[in-house]
């Protein structure tokens, strides 16, 4: 990475570069290392770790430039933080449950966002270019460390059944208010992460292996007409359902 940043005979590209430049190529980087894992392939995801990888080296040589930190201030960091979050594992520290110790790991957070800035609400740190299902389960979670939450799971199906009757109200209307009808089908969003979370399910990743099958089902309906020389657009949505029923007992 020194030799690519090199002004002397270094790769202009990477010369180029800024931290903020730097942001999409990781995001894509780390989607790439998830689909990976989600395929199974395994030769893939060493190769795309790989690439991950680099966007730290990356960010990390452009830092030493700056005199802020270097790679190896990086690797510290975490390490430092790792021993203290788990002192039950590098203390003499015991924890009687799973459940203490994940208390205290986010305890250790607490203080940590605490000693980082003056912030006036718990949410404050939370980033805001996180996609906005992460976004909301990190919102949830954050709450729930201090009792702002439902006990049972079954609470919040009722939740997300309320919200869906709110649509439903919205959408019964004469006149559909546009804005309102937005606003409840965000909350009902809101409120199925929750429903995902409290099921100890990440939602990012529910929602992903539901894209895949839905993919997978539509592309048995494109397949069929195109064995049978068919137009999609052309049939009716009572055949079109008949194939999906078909994809589905298939997958």
């Amino acid at each position: 990475m020194s030799k690519l940043r090199d002004p002397d005979g270094g790769c202009p590209w990477d010369l180029k570069q800024s931290y903020q430049s730097i942001v999409p190529y990781t995001l894509e980087e780390a989607f790439e290392v998830a689909e990976a894992i989600e395929n199974k392939d395994y030769p893939e995801l060493e190769k795309e770790l790989g690439d991950l990888l680099f966007q730290v080296v990356f960010y990390s040589r452009i830092a030493e430039e700056e005199q802020r930190f270097d790679f190896a201030d990086v690797v510290s960091s975490i390490c430092e933080k790792l021993i203290r979050r788990h002192p039950h594992v590098f203390t003499d520290q015991q924890f009687a449950n799973e459940q203490d110790i994940k208390a205290n790991w986010e305890n250790e957070k607490i203080k940590e966002r605490a000693n980082k800035n003056q912030q006036q609400s718990l949410l404050d740190d939370i980033p805001k270019a996180l996609p906005a299902l992460m976004q909301a389960a990190k919102i949830q979670k954050r709450c729930a460390h201090i009792g702002f939450d439902w006990h049972d799971i079954r609470e919040v199906l009722s939740k997300v059944k309320e919200e869906v009757g709110e649509v439903e109200q919205e959408l019964n209307h004469r006149d559909i208010n546009n804005d309102a009808l937005a606003e409840e089908i965000g909350d009902l969003l809101f409120a199925v992460v929750n429903l995902a979370r409290h099921g100890k399910f990440d939602p990012e990743q529910l929602l992903r292996q539901a894209n895949k099958k839905f993919t997978r089902r539509f592309q048995f309906i494109e397949q069929h007409h195109i064995d049978n020389n068919m137009d999609i657009r052309q049939s009716s949505l009572q055949y079109l359902e008949s194939l999906w029923l078909q994809a589905k007992r298939l997958s």
